[in-house]
C-alpha cells in the first residue's frame, strides 16, 4: 500500500510541473506578438505564392483549351476515314473499268476532300512495303512467311492507310507482316 502511496506522490508532482511548464509556455506566447516586418513579409509570402498559383492555373487552363480545340473534331475525323477509303477504292475500280472523264472527277473530288482534311490537321502515314514493323503506328493483321530473310519482321503488305490528326494517331495502318 505504501508503493501505491509513492507512485500517486509522483505522478502528482509530474503533473503539477507539467502544469507549471505550459503555463510558462503560454505566458511566453502571450508576451511574443509578431512585429509588422514579421507579418508584413508572411502576407507577402502568401502574396507571392497565390499569384505564382494563378499564374500556374491560367498556363494549364489555356493549354487544356488549345488541345481540346485541336482534338476537338477527332470524332468527326475518325468518321471521314471511311469516305477517304470509299474514294480511294472508287478511283481504284474506275481506273482498271471506267473512262478517263469519270476518274478525272473522282480524283478531283478526292483531292479536294483530302486537302480540306489535310488543312484541318489529318495526315496520311507513309508506310511502305520493307518498313520496320512499329507497334505504335501500325496493326499486324496477319503474318506470312516472308518472301527474303531481309523482310523478315518487317512490313510485306500495306491492307489500310494510316492517320495522325496533329500528331496524334488516329487509325493505325492495318499491315501484313513477314515472319
Amino acid at each position: 500500500m505504501l508503493e501505491n502511496h509513492d507512485k500517486y506522490d509522483e505522478n502528482l508532482e509530474n503533473q503539477e510541473e507539467t502544469n507549471l511548464n505550459t503555463e510558462t509556455e503560454n505566458a511566453a506566447n502571450v508576451t511574443e506578438q509578431p512585429s509588422a516586418e514579421d507579418l508584413l513579409a508572411e502576407e507577402k509570402d502568401r502574396y507571392i505564392r497565390l499569384y505564382a498559383e494563378f499564374e500556374n492555373y491560367k498556363k494549364r487552363t489555356a493549354k487544356e483549351k488549345m488541345e481540346f480545340f485541336q482534338f476537338a473534331n477527332q470524332d468527326m475525323m475518325i468518321s471521314m476515314l471511311g469516305i477517304l477509303d470509299d474514294f480511294e477504292r472508287a478511283i481504284k475500280n474506275i481506273s482498271e473499268n471506267g473512262d478517263e472523264s469519270t476518274l478525272q472527277g473522282v480524283e478531283l473530288i478526292y483531292q479536294k476532300f483530302k486537302s480540306k482534311l489535310g488543312e484541318k490537321g489529318l495526315k496520311v502515314m507513309e508506310v511502305k512495303a520493307g518498313d520496320d514493323f512499329n507497334v505504335d503506328l501500325h496493326e499486324a493483321i496477319t503474318q506470312i512467311p516472308s518472301p527474303s530473310p531481309e523482310l523478315k519482321g518487317k512490313i510485306i503488305d500495306v491492307i489500310e492507310t494510316g492517320y495522325t490528326l496533329n500528331d496524334k494517331v488516329i487509325r493505325f495502318a492495318k499491315v501484313v507482316t513477314g515472319n
